[in-house]
């Protein structure tokens, strides 16, 4: 919280892949401090707290929206019980939401949690005017004001972009007949949509970004930020062919496509406060993206790595000597997914420093949603703990223990330690230089049963009944079985314990974490 309001008062640069409308909406507010040190933080939160406000607001007025499509009404068409009702189901699910621990408790922190979630409800609530107006003439300047909206809210936080599939899905609704096969299409094309906002459009402007500042600067000798100026120039070209060519077509969709994605673009160029405040060098400059480079970089979070979502390795690769593919001299194979560069003031260019990779694995760890995938030890030992420890068989393909006792040795008593149930991830880890098992990976059903009993029971699950149905206690929870707590695993009792609740016994006091 402290760090996005300093970089709120002051436009300094937090971490990838940052907060620049938050950043600059921030600034605004801090101006009614008055320059009083102590007010500051009273502003900032001050900002979150009326982002929360119109968050509710959004929120009431979708409701009565959907409420009224249920009856299947014009304005004009409700009677006054059926306004009371629709303004009644209104003002109970915004109560509902304002009151929900997530949202009441981050209300007025100055966190950039509360202004995406008034984007997210600006964005629904702005898909609703124009289903009002879908059959007017100008019905498209709703959704060219929604894309624009998308790409402000960028400049927030990037869960804004979950907004997407519910406009593509009210769009549908509003324009086709329901049929399994429409709603299929529907889903496919919703899916479409937000990787092409999201993975392709932001991710392609960096990328281009980048690389024509590489080329200008090392290939042209030309100074520093020139490649950047030539990829304004050539973006606002591509902008205005997309719409000339768009004109000329006479057709509508293709006008509102062009449009919307350049005010999206427009709407993305809130992000330009973050290299320009960079090269101002603040206090707090977190990652330096005062370059093309490192603002490719900074949106790309790389400083966090990847990993793997619907194929890749599991965690078992780490357990085994063989679990990462090696090269003849022995070191491990990788896989090149980009260049570092730092720039170099000295020689006015940019000086390659490394490389970005990533490892290749052995196939034989490598499967279809690999959900268990972590190679830290305590993940790991978790992992173990939920689902038992993998299983392994002796490595009869290395020479140098297939005919050794002490390694058969060793195996027994690694396998003896397997069998009660007792064997940890350090047991592994001890055995794994000497290559002297082969480990097998978990199975699909295992990582699905992770997927959905921990990943969304234990953890989606409770936390949303927490914000909507409530909590007996502020238990963190481990998974563990406690004398505080008294119960089983949780997510054995989860659906029983919510159905009670709900059902049958609202006011009962179970223990559960």
């Amino acid at each position: 919280m402290r760090e996005y309001i300093s970089s709120a008062v002051k436009l300094e640069v937090t971490h990838a892949p940052g907060a620049a409308l938050f950043q600059i909406l921030g600034a605004v507010a801090s101006i009614f401090a008055l320059g009083k040190a102590e007010n500051y933080s009273i502003v900032i939160n001050a900002m979150s707290a009326l982002c929360s406000a119109f968050t509710i607001l959004f929120l009431f007025w979708t409701i009565t929206h959907f409420v009224r499509r249920l009856l299947n009404k014009d304005f004009e068409e409700i009677t006054k019980h059926q306004e009371i009702a629709i303004l009644f189901a209104g003002v109970t699910g915004a109560l509902c939401f304002t009151f929900s621990d997530t949202f009441w408790f981050s209300a007025v922190e100055g966190e950039v949690y509360s202004m995406a979630s008034m984007f997210i409800a600006l964005l629904v609530w702005l898909v609703t005017k124009w289903e009002n107006d879908y059959k007017a003439a100008d019905s498209e300047r709703w959704i060219i004001l929604i894309f624009f909206v998308i790409g402000l809210s960028v400049g927030v936080h990037m869960m804004c972009m979950l907004a997407i599939p519910a406009i593509c899905l009210i769009y549908y609704a509003r324009n086709y007949t329901f049929t399994w096969k429409s709603f299929i299409l529907a889903n496919l094309i919703t899916l479409g949509v937000l990787a092409f906002v999201f993975k392709m459009i932001f991710p392609l402007i960096m990328t281009m970004f980048g690389k024509l500042e590489i080329f200008f600067v090392n290939g042209l000798g030309l100074p520093f930020h020139s490649g950047t100026i030539a990829a304004f120039v050539l973006m606002a070209a591509i902008c205005y062919l997309v719409i000339r060519y768009a004109g000329k077509t006479k057709k509508n969709v293709y006008q509102t496509i062009a449009l919307s994605v350049v005010y999206m673009i427009i709407g993305f160029s809130c992000w330009l406060v973050i290299p320009i405040r960079a090269n101002a060098n603040p206090p707090m400059n977190l990652n330096d993206p005062d370059t093309a480079i490192g603002m490719r970089d900074y949106y790309n979070r790389e400083q966090y790595g990847d990993w793997p979502t619907i194929y890749g390795q599991n965690y078992t690769a780490f357990l085994d000597r063989s679990g990462i593919e090696k090269n003849e001299d022995g070191s491990y194979k990788r896989d090149i997914t980009g260049d570092i560069y730092e720039k170099d003031e000295k020689t006015g260019t940019y000086r390659k420093t490394g490389e970005r990779f990533n490892y290749v694995f052995n196939k034989s760890h490598i499967s279809f949603m690999p959900r268990m995938f972590k190679e830290d030890k305590e993940i790991m030992a978790n992992y173990i703990a939920l689902y038992g420890a993998p299983d392994f068989t002796f490595n009869y393909d290395n020479e140098d223990v297939a005919d050794n006792p002490q390694a058969k040795q060793i195996f027994d008593e690694l396998r003896a330690k397997y069998e009660d149930d007792s064997i940890t991830v350090e047991d592994y880890m001890k055995v794994k230089p000497y290559d002297l098992i082969k480990v097998q990976r978990p199975s699909l059903a295992q990582n699905m049963d992770y997927f959905i009993s921990f990943q969304n029971g234990y953890y989606f699950v409770r936390y949303l009944m927490w914000n909507f149905v409530g909590r007996q206690n502020d238990l963190q929870g481990h998974m563990e079985n406690t004398q505080e707590t008294g119960s089983q695993d949780f997510h054995s009792l989860i659906m029983l314990y919510w159905e009670i609740r709900i059902i049958f016994l609202p006011n009962l006091k179970m223990k559960v974490p």
